[in-house]
């Protein structure tokens, strides 16, 4: 499902005119299509099936309540990576039993405010994290869930900033050290050993590397079940790639069918966590030109925008490709030209895009594309600006989600210095 398509030139979200979202709501403002996210999860669902699979959405790629409760309601359990994810997965509808706790840094405060809701299975990434869990878990009478998450050493051949399964990154622990901790956690009366987790990387683009590391997980969880440790489920992780220009598409059928062949007889639960394959193409950011400044000789033209990298941040810190066209059809007063779009924030690496030929007119409405993963969830108030807006489209409406900030709200948590 492509949810963004042009009518009589206009672009349009479901059937929803942009222009009028922009109009009503201002811009910068995110806007994503509710049918696509709930036709990519039925995708997933589809390929896996019939398989016992169970699907956690990562948190971490869109966390909007409204998104959240999308999930939720088709069934989606959750990953998260904080406190403050579980709250949102909590106000969204979503129960504690459905939720895998990921990420290296876990506090006290929240291993032991997941410990009293019951979460589903805390996954375990260090030797300390382990003791610590233990601590709290028998503190407050109760027993963790837990599971090791094994770094397999497998190249995802992705961003360096977006891999993480190999021996170099700080995420989870060389297999040898995760069977130890295993043998630990089998004999301690305040841990319950539940699965074997990995997640090597983000975008990724084929099966191969992922299969290679559901291969060295299995041959643990034998090595385990033959010293008496069974195992419930695997965690997979997520990172099923996305197109942003010309990469291909995940081949998500080949994928299922591989890991049904993989899993078939082992009696374990396959989890996996996605969450940029489940909506990043489902969102836009739209944006409009307030300046635009022709190359000098030698020079470069740039189209100075209003949504900048406080707002959109992938483009400065993984050199990502989004595409950019405008909403409505060029105007007769367009200039043409290979244009580097930048926003106001005053840094030289705030651009959303270099080298962009397009016809533009100062006022035009832009829509920067696959903007519904890692788009809001990273944006800033870097030069006191206010973070976007955020819109739901669905059945040929549009809602507002998130409403934009405001400078009194900016100053709100500052205490006067001579107060």
């Amino acid at each position: 499902m492509n949810p963004f398509s042009r009518q009589d030139g206009e672009l349009l979200a479901e059937n929803v005119r942009l222009n009028d979202i922009a109009d009503n709501v201002g811009t910068p403002v995110y806007v994503y299509s509710k049918g696509y996210f709930e036709s990519r999860y039925r995708a997933l669902e589809a390929a896996l099936a019939p398989l016992d699979a169970r699907i956690c959405y990562a948190v971490k790629a869109n966390s909007n309540l409204s998104v959240l409760r999308c999930f939720q309601v088709l069934g989606a359990g959750f990953d998260i990576v904080s406190g403050g994810e579980l709250q949102r997965v909590l106000a969204a509808g979503g129960r504690p039993e459905t939720v895998v706790f990921s990420g290296v840094g876990k506090s006290e405060a929240e291993m032991d405010f997941a410990l009293k809701l019951g979460i589903g299975c805390f996954n375990v990434e260090s030797d300390q994290e382990l003791d610590r869990l233990s601590r709290r878990a028998a503190l407050l009478g109760r027993v963790a869930p837990v599971s090791v998450r094994v770094n397999p050493n497998v190249d995802a051949r992705t961003h360096p900033y977006i891999s993480t399964g190999l021996k170099t990154s700080k995420f989870g622990v060389p297999a040898a050290e995760a069977e130890a901790m295993y043998q630990r956690a089998s004999a301690d009366p305040a841990l319950e050993v539940t699965g074997i987790d990995c997640h090597i990387g983000s975008q990724i683009a084929s099966a191969e590397p992922l299969l290679e590391a559901l291969d060295s997980l299995l041959e643990l969880a034998s090595r385990l079940k033959s010293q008496g440790i069974g195992l419930r489920h695997l965690d997979l992780g997520g990172g099923l790639g996305v197109r942003y220009n010309d990469e291909p598409d995940f081949d998500l059928d080949t994928y299922g069918e591989a890991l049904k062949h993989k899993l078939r007889g082992s009696g374990l639960q396959l989890v996996l966590e996605p969450g940029r394959y489940l909506v990043a193409n489902g969102g836009v950011l739209l944006t409009r030109v307030e300046y635009l400044k022709p190359a000098a000789e030698d020079g470069r033209s740039f189209a100075i925008v209003d949504a900048g990298m406080n707002d959109l941040i992938r483009p400065a810190l993984y050199q990502a490709w989004h595409g950019i066209e405008p909403v409505n059809p060029a105007a007769e007063d367009a200039r043409r030209d290979h244009w580097d779009i930048v926003g106001p924030v005053c840094e030289s690496g705030d651009f959303l895009a270099h080298d962009r030929d397009l016809a533009l007119a100062p006022g035009d409405l832009l829509a920067v594309g696959s903007a519904g993963a890692y788009g809001m969830v990273q944006s800033s108030n870097y030069n006191s600006r206010p973070r976007p807006a955020e819109v739901m489209v669905e059945n040929g409406r549009f809602r507002l989600i998130r409403r934009r900030e405001n400078s009194r709200e900016l100053l709100a948590l500052e205490k006067d210095l001579d107060g």
